[in-house]
């Protein structure tokens, strides 16, 4: 999303994660900006019983955890390395201070935040619904047409089973069946265990 040069130039460092690493936890004080140079994080809350819900998956190029920059609160998810993984991190006061001098940075850093409430309503709304089948239908053609965990030349979902589970809150189990049972409807192709979408 920034420029990595432009990061270290304010005073960004690097810092590796080996897997499953945590980065920041839920309800922790917000002191940097992070950025993921390379590997791939997630963003989940954990309920009480251990149950993860994935908020989102983090690639390259891509911010997590800014909300607390800009309204002072905490974390309101932790962060974990899926693969190793390195990311940029930016004090707070270096990377305002930098907003400032590049206001196309905070407009762009303002339409993404703005795209991942748009999903949360989304999400609020679709989750109301006691069909599993449903629910995993809207979530993938949302996820397809705002260009997010799907290929654009094949369709290819670049999501796991566990990881439908976790961002629609069902148990795995009901994915795959709910999965296996779109494929047998014709309404997705399932080829060596991958899952596409059609056009």
């Amino acid at each position: 999303m920034i420029d990595e040069k432009l990061l270290i130039s304010w005073g960004g460092t690097y810092r590796t994660l080996e897997k499953n690493e945590i980065l920041f936890s839920e309800g922790t004080e917000c002191l940097f900006y992070y950025q993921v140079a390379d590997g791939q994080l997630k963003w989940v809350n954990i309920s009480d019983d251990g149950k993860e819900y994935l908020q989102r998956l983090i690639n390259p190029g891509e911010s997590l955890g800014e909300m607390p920059l800009f309204d002072d609160g905490p974390f309101a998810a932790s962060s974990f390395a899926m693969v190793k993984s390195t990311v940029i991190r930016l004090p707070k006061a270096s990377f305002l201070a930098m907003l400032r001098e590049h206001p196309d940075i905070h407009f762009e850093i303002s339409r993404r935040l703005s795209q991942h409430l748009r999903f949360k309503f989304f999400m609020l709304k679709e989750v109301t619904s006691n069909e599993p089948e449903k629910l995993v239908v809207a979530v993938l053609n949302y996820l397809k047409e705002t260009q997010q965990y799907v290929s654009l030349e094949d369709h290819l979902v670049h999501l796991t089973r566990q990881q439908i589970a976790d961002l629609t809150g069902l148990r795995v189990e009901t994915v795959i069946r709910v999965i296996r049972n779109l494929h047998l409807e014709g309404k997705l192709k399932i080829e060596n265990r991958k899952v596409f979408l059609f056009e």
